[in-house]
């Protein structure tokens, strides 16, 4: 899978997921969540690439939503947010 993200406007971005399917979905994410998560060390563009990998081992492109803000990621996967950190703390 190839994961394109495109910044479209402050906390506005477009990703394309390319694989068996190719999906476009819409996020958007706050300067206050990109803080709480990355403590400013990665872009928005890094932490929503790593959330979709963090989504594709778990669900299909396809079942993705098409549009949603980044939070709501945790209301499905419990561990969404412990991941994530744990994964952008790696060198």
């Amino acid at each position: 899978m190839t994961i394109r993200v495109v910044n479209t406007s402050a906390g506005a971005y477009e990703v394309t997921v390319e694989g068996a399917s190719t999906t476009v979905h819409s996020v958007t994410v706050s300067p206050e969540y990109l803080q709480k998560l990355t403590g400013g060390r990665v872009s928005a563009e890094t932490l929503i690439e790593k959330s979709f990998e963090f989504l594709l081992e778990r669900e299909s492109n396809t079942s993705i939503l098409s549009t949603f803000d980044l939070p709501v990621i945790q209301r499905y996967f419990s561990e969404y947010e412990r991941t994530i950190a744990s994964t952008l703390r790696q060198p």
